[in-house]
């Protein structure tokens, strides 16, 4: 269901369905490590350069925290959903989780403690892989609804930014492109731009939409 590299290009660490994490050498081609979470893995993060934090969101409704120098999690977070993504800031302070009880969770690694929760009217996470993400700049969260539109809040306020739909929306953002596009389906993921100028979703009905600033 997810990977990330491992703190070096060598290195892979995969989240998987069969309630396992997973450790790889991509120079051997081989699993060196298995570590038996108890539940489904929908996403995973590796929090430090070093590669020995790994945080991982899973059906069971908990984030786990692991140390790759033991085998077990500790400090694990218990949601009101089951955890459908992860993203981490880019200063590696703050986790964005998706759940499936319709919110976005901010949490301070730092203290391991939520300190944000993000809800809207209309907003519904449509599947247990669900991926949100925050802004490069960390000041914006966004997440695709089960209505085909693409919600934004501002971390900072807490308040909703915008709701693209697949129309134009004058004066706030429109939609730049759309591929294999007729009909509105559940939006599925969404990525930034490096630069934070554009924005792009997909959809269950293979659909890709950029959105961008309207000048």
């Amino acid at each position: 269901m997810a990977a990330k590299f491992l703190g070096e290009p060598s290195k892979v660490v995969t989240g998987s369905y069969d309630r396992t994490l997973k450790i790889w050498d991509l120079r051997s081609k081989a699993c060196i490590e298995t570590k038996f979470a108890g539940s489904s893995c929908n996403d995973l993060v590796t929090s430090d350069g070093a590669g020995s934090t790994i945080i991982s969101g899973h059906f069971d409704q908990r984030i786990r925290f692991w140390d790759t120098r033991v085998e077990s999690s500790s400090n694990d977070i218990l949601l009101e959903g089951k955890v459908t993504s992860l993203d981490l800031s880019r200063d590696t302070n703050y986790l964005l989780s998706c759940v499936r009880d319709d919110t976005l969770k901010l949490i301070d690694l730092r203290m391991k403690k939520i300190i944000g929760s993000f809800s809207a009217d209309g907003f519904k996470v449509g599947f247990d892989w669900t991926r949100a993400t925050f802004s490069p700049d960390g000041q914006y969260i966004s997440v695709g609804s089960s209505d085909g539109s693409v919600f934004i809040w501002s971390v900072v306020t807490n308040m909703i930014e915008t709701v693209l739909k697949n129309h134009s929306r004058p004066g706030t953002k429109f939609c730049t492109r759309r591929i294999f596009a007729p009909f509105r389906a559940v939006v599925t993921a969404v990525s930034w731009h490096p630069q934070g100028t554009y924005l792009a979703s997909v959809d269950r009905a293979k659909t890709v939409t950029v959105w961008g600033d309207h000048v």
